[in-house]
């Protein structure tokens, strides 16, 4: 059985269905940056992430990008399950930010797991919870808050407080902090990189304007 499967949904499915996954997923890898479901692709398999992260875009008729989500190890994506049980195309595009190794599983599968396996079942339906709560957070950023300005001086008073410029924070924290998601946060402090505001490291953040 793939040790990447048991160490990522070990926890959470029983060794049947583990097994049944390890005889049918087929194993993709794909570089940082590649597009791994494009705009109007039909989706003929449903993704469970094993390393990496990918970010999950919408796009508008003016071909201007949106992150909706990440998703991160151990993850799906309910807009690809919605394709997949609904046989429509995809209306997101959904990118490598990482390095990414994925298992790939037959739509067909999708129901008969349904009825077969409570545990799919149960991460079938959390994986849709999440992904909505997160959908509605970055609705919530986007209609009612400018949310990287009260990030951005979350750290500034941060450095000033610490007398340090370089913080040794995670996003966890600074999400907990603003009362927000860990998956907002990672995306606004991409935004603020991108800006020459912050310049982000493997487990601290600088602040380059203060």
């Amino acid at each position: 059985m793939n040790t990447d499967m048991i160490a990522n949904f070990g926890y959470l499915f029983e060794k049947e269905l583990l097994e049944e996954i390890s005889k049918i997923g087929i194993t993709k890898k794909f570089k940082a940056e590649s597009t791994i479901i494009e705009l109007g692709d039909y989706i003929k398999s449903m993704p469970l992430l094993i390393s990496g992260a990918i970010k999950i875009l919408r796009e508008d008729d003016k071909g201007e990008e949106l992150v909706l989500y990440y998703l991160e190890k151990g993850d799906t994506c309910a807009m690809t399950l919605s394709c997949c049980m609904g046989q429509t195309k995809s209306k997101i595009r959904a990118v490598a930010e990482t390095d990414v190794s994925l298992v790939l599983l037959p739509k067909e599968k999708m129901a008969d797991w349904l009825t077969s396996y409570k545990t799919w079942q149960s991460f079938i339906l959390q994986s849709y919870h999440n992904r909505v709560e997160e959908l509605l957070q970055a609705v919530d950023t986007i209609a009612f808050y400018k949310m990287d300005e009260r990030l951005f001086k979350y750290l500034k008073d941060k450095a000033m407080v610490t007398h340090n410029d370089v913080l040794q924070v995670t996003h966890k924290q600074i999400s907990e902090d603003l009362h927000t998601s860990r998956v907002v946060i990672s995306r606004l402090l991409k935004k603020l990189e991108n800006e020459d505001k912050i310049q982000l490291f493997r487990n601290s953040i600088k602040v380059l304007e203060l």
